[in-house]
Formats: C-alpha cells, sequence, structure tokens
C-alpha cells in the first residue's frame, strides 16, 4: 500500500475519490432529510385535514351516531373530551400511541351532553281551577319552589364558570362555542387498524361545541410513503454512490497518468543522460502551455547552462595545461642544459619562466576561486589610496602613470580590488605607445575607476571578447610577451562578484579605455 501510494496518480486518484466520496455523503444526507421533511410535512397536511374535517362535524352539533369518519387505515380518529374521556374513534382501530390516550372504545358515560347553565327551571302556574281556599296553603309551597329554583341557578353558574376557567387554563385560549382552534399539535406514533400496524404522524385540533362541551380530535396520516420513499433513496445512494465513485476514481487515474505522461518522459530522458553524461541531450517537451511544459522547458535550460559550464570548465583545463607547458617546457630546458653544461645556464631566463609560472597559478587559483563562488570581503577601500599605493610599486613599467584621483570609498576586498588595477594597468602598457592614465571619481551612486591608453585601441566587434578566458587579440604576438590572457577575464569576474561592472571603450587619446563601476560604500556609522 505505501509503494502504491508513493505514485503521485495513485494519491491523485485516492484523494479525488475521497473528496467526492465526502460530498456525496453530505449531498446525500441533505437530500434525505429534505425529502422526509417534504413528506412529513405532507403527513402533517393530510392529518391536520382529517381532524378539522371531524371537528367540523361536532361545530356543527352532529350526533354520535351520525359522524362520518375518515377511512381507519388512512386516517385513525379518536375523539376526547375535556375530562380525557374518549367520546369517539374508528371503528377499525385497536390500539394507539402517541395521542396520549390509549382507549380505542368509546366510553358511553362520556357522551352525556353537558348541562346547559343558562336554562333554570321554572316555578310551575296555578291552574284556574284552583280555589281561594288553596292559596294560603300553595304560597309556602311556592315560596320553597322559587328558593330551591334560585339555588339551582346559582350551582348552575358557578359550574359554567368553573368550566370556562378550565377551558381557558388548558390551551391558553378560550374558544367560543361552535369555534375551531387555529392551533394544530402535531406528534407521530402507531397504530393498529384492522390488524395491520403502522407508523402515523397525529394532529390534534380542539373545537368547542354547545351541548358536550370542548372536544380535542386526533386523527392520524400514514408515514409509510415517508418510510418508502426514504428507504427507495437510501437504496439507491447505496448502489449508485459506490459504481459512481469508481467510475470518477477510473477517470482521476487515466487523466492522471495522462497528464505524468511527460513527466515519465522527462524522468526517462534525464536517466539516460545521467547514464551517458551526454549534456548536448535534451529532455522532449509537450506542445502544451501547462506546468509540465515549463518545467520541461526548465530543464532544458538547466542543461544548456550545465553544458556550457562543463565545456567552458573542459576549455578551462585544456588552456591552462597549454598555457603551463610552455613556461614548465622552457624551466626544463634551461635546468636540463645547466645540469649538463653549467656553463650555458640561463638563470635569468629561468628566474623569469618560474615568475611567469608562478603568476599564472596564481591566477589560475583566483579564477577557481571566483568559479566557486567565492564572496568578496565587505571591508572598506579608498580607490584613490589604493592606486596610490599600487601604482608606487610599479617600478618596471615602460611607461609612466599619470593620475587624476579622487577619493571615494568602496565596499570590498583589497586584495582583489588590487589584482584589478594591476592587471588593467599591466594591459594598458603593454598596448600604448606612450601615455597610460589612471583615474578615481564618484558619479552618482557610482564609484568609478578608469584606465586609459593611447594604443591602437579595440575594434568595436571584439569589445566582449577580450574578456573571455585565455583569449589574446594579437595571435602572432608570443606569449612571453602578451601573457595567458586571464588578466581581463579576472579583472571582469572580480568586477561582477562586487556588485559592479567593467567595460571598455574607446579613449580620448585614441586607445582602449578600461571602466570599472563599483557602488559606492556606505557612510560609516549608516
Amino acid at each position: 500500500m505505501r509503494r502504491l501510494l508513493g505514485s503521485v496518480r495513485a494519491r491523485a486518484t485516492v484523494g479525488a475519490t475521497l473528496v467526492v466520496a465526502l460530498a456525496l455523503v453530505a449531498a446525500g444526507a441533505a437530500v434525505l432529510l429534505s425529502l422526509r421533511a417534504s413528506l412529513i410535512d405532507q403527513a402533517d397536511a393530510q392529518a391536520d385535514s382529517a381532524a378539522r374535517e371531524v371537528a367540523a362535524q361536532f361545530a356543527g352539533n352532529a350526533a354520535y351516531d351520525k359522524l362520518k369518519l375518515p377511512d381507519g387505515e388512512d386516517n385513525p380518529v379518536q375523539v376526547v373530551n375535556e375530562k380525557g374521556k374518549l367520546v369517539a374513534a374508528s371503528d377499525e382501530l385497536e390500539r394507539v400511541t402517541g395521542t396520549g390516550v390509549g382507549a380505542v372504545r368509546p366510553d358511553p358515560a362520556a357522551r352525556t351532553p353537558k348541562p346547559d347553565a343558562s336554562k333554570s327551571p321554572q316555578s310551575p302556574k296555578p291552574t284556574p281551577t284552583e280555589t281561594d281556599s288553596d292559596d294560603d296553603g300553595d304560597d309556602a309551597d311556592d315560596s320553597d319552589s322559587e328558593s330551591e329554583a334560585a339555588e339551582d341557578r346559582r350551582e348552575a353558574a358557578e359550574d359554567a364558570a368553573e368550566d370556562a376557567a378550565e377551558d381557558s387554563g388548558s390551551d391558553g385560549d378560550a374558544l367560543k362555542p361552535g369555534d375551531i382552534s387555529d392551533e394544530t399539535r402535531t406528534g407521530e406514533g402507531s397504530a393498529t387498524v384492522d390488524g395491520e400496524t403502522q407508523d402515523y404522524r397525529f394532529a390534534s385540533v380542539r373545537v368547542n361545541t354547545d351541548a358536550r362541551g370542548e372536544l380535542t380530535v386526533h386523527a392520524g396520516a400514514p408515514l409509510t410513503a415517508e418510510r418508502s420513499a426514504v428507504n427507495t433513496a437510501l437504496t439507491a445512494m447505496l448502489i449508485g454512490f459506490p459504481v459512481l465513485l469508481a467510475v470518477i476514481a477510473g477517470v482521476t487515474w487515466l487523466v492522471t497518468r495522462r497528464a505524468l505522461g511527460p513527466v515519465d518522459a522527462i524522468r526517462a530522458e534525464m536517466a539516460a543522460i545521467t547514464a551517458s553524461e551526454d549534456l548536448a541531450r535534451r529532455v522532449p517537451e509537450p506542445d502544451t502551455h501547462d506546468e509540465i511544459a515549463r518545467l520541461a522547458r526548465t530543464t532544458n535550460e538547466t542543461l544548456a547552462a550545465l553544458q556550457t559550464s562543463v565545456e567552458r570548465q573542459r576549455r578551462f583545463v585544456a588552456d591552462a595545461s597549454h598555457e603551463l607547458r610552455s613556461p614548465i617546457a622552457s624551466l626544463r630546458t634551461q635546468l636540463e642544459v645547466g645540469a649538463a653544461h653549467p656553463d650555458l645556464l640561463d638563470v635569468p631566463g629561468a628566474v623569469e619562466d618560474t615568475v611567469r609560472l608562478q603568476e599564472l597559478a596564481a591566477d589560475l587559483l583566483l579564477l577557481a576561486r571566483l568559479d566557486a563562488g567565492e564572496k568578496p570581503g565587505r571591508g572598506r577601500v579608498d580607490l584613490a589610496a589604493l592606486a596610490r599605493e599600487e601604482l608606487s610599486q610599479r617600478t618596471g613599467d615602460r611607461v609612466a602613470v599619470t593620475t587624476d584621483l579622487k577619493s571615494v570609498e568602496v565596499a570590498g576586498s583589497r586584495g582583489q580590488l588590487a589584482r584589478v588595477l594591476g592587471n588593467l594597468v599591466t594591459n594598458a602598457q603593454r598596448h600604448t605607445r606612450s601615455r597610460v592614465t589612471v583615474t578615481t571619481r564618484a558619479d552618482g551612486v557610482w564609484a568609478v575607476l578608469e584606465v586609459a591608453d593611447d594604443g591602437g585601441g579595440v575594434p568595436r566587434e571584439e569589445r566582449e571578447r577580450i574578456f573571455e578566458r585565455f583569449v589574446r587579440l594579437d595571435d602572432a604576438r608570443s606569449r612571453d610577451e602578451g601573457g595567458a590572457g586571464l588578466g581581463l577575464a579576472i579583472a571582469r569576474d572580480v568586477a561582477t562578484r562586487h556588485g559592479g561592472t567593467l567595460t571598455v571603450d574607446e579613449a580620448p587619446t585614441g586607445g582602449a579605455r578600461f571602466t570599472l563601476r563599483l557602488p559606492i560604500a556606505e557612510p560609516r556609522g549608516g
């Protein structure tokens, strides 16, 4: 498994499949919840409609034996009075839960009409056949009857007040006779109708009647459709989701494989280049404009730069070997002659070849350090003071050097900058006719050092080539006179490492003018 997941293609496939799976699970859950809520709302509406249909019959004072109840299997009904007694129910109802009333058969005693408090007993009127002699005896009886009637009216009024208080406290709103409550309470339960048990949503509606007081109608609506629809949707998801995930995984695998095909080609070509050590080869670049195409182009650019660097290094080693061969061969010849014939030993020539060999070795060592990325020091160097000191030590120059020096400080390596100045002056001495000038000055944020001569100058098309290593413009000139061709290359590399530039143009006197530009050092304490 770890080896399989080590592939980018495998990780992309697994990641995409997991993300889609999570999205499908979330979407499926939302769909199921939404479907269930919608079907439950429909069941509540159906139950509420059935309950209000029965309540409307009671509001019209329909007799119990005249009630038209819905089909018990579709809408089981219970009617409860204000005392919690069952007064009507569906005929097929065998068991019910969720309404708060477990009875399924009406209580005959609970069907007794409620006494009407507004109707009080009346005293009988005397008939005209009664004689005056009976009036006195009947006056006492009439007085007792009137007292009893007044007591009955008072008790009936108290009962009516108590009933009204109970009604108003039960649901928070008092209904007038014939009114049906706007509020519907809903709940979930089960019922057994004609031997079959199902889950139902029950709606409870209150209605106030004249003769029976307040009644509560409980009517149910089956949840069979909701259960069936949810189960069907769930089954479809359990079957469809794995199939969909398999399709997504397969498509992701194929698309990723196709997208990463160029990467495999690049890897194979790089492996072949490494094995063959042929830096001239290049990786294939896909004909696209995506990241892989840019990777291929960057890889080829890196290979080209590496090839250039290796070729430059090989050329450098070959040229260095060639340059070292001449002084070493000359020195060996002189020493062999001196060993055989001591009187013929050319000591000054041997010393000259040794010095030349030493200087060449020093130049090669400096170039190697520069190529290795050696950072220059961060010391402060005054170019004017540096020029005075270096020029004062040059006693063997064939032409005197004229100076125009203005103090300007730069940050860098004093030794390397001294090598630049020495190489430029030596080059000018080699080509000048009668005059060499060294100038230092400030030019904005740049410190400028110029070395000019009045020689033949440098042709415009050769002004960049002379900074290449081991390049001599005068091939006919002897190596003893022309040097190894490393001085200007070293000078430019040092200038670049110090964040500056070294260029050549035509001097006012007609010769060559080399201009070194370096950033001026920050003020002290800044």
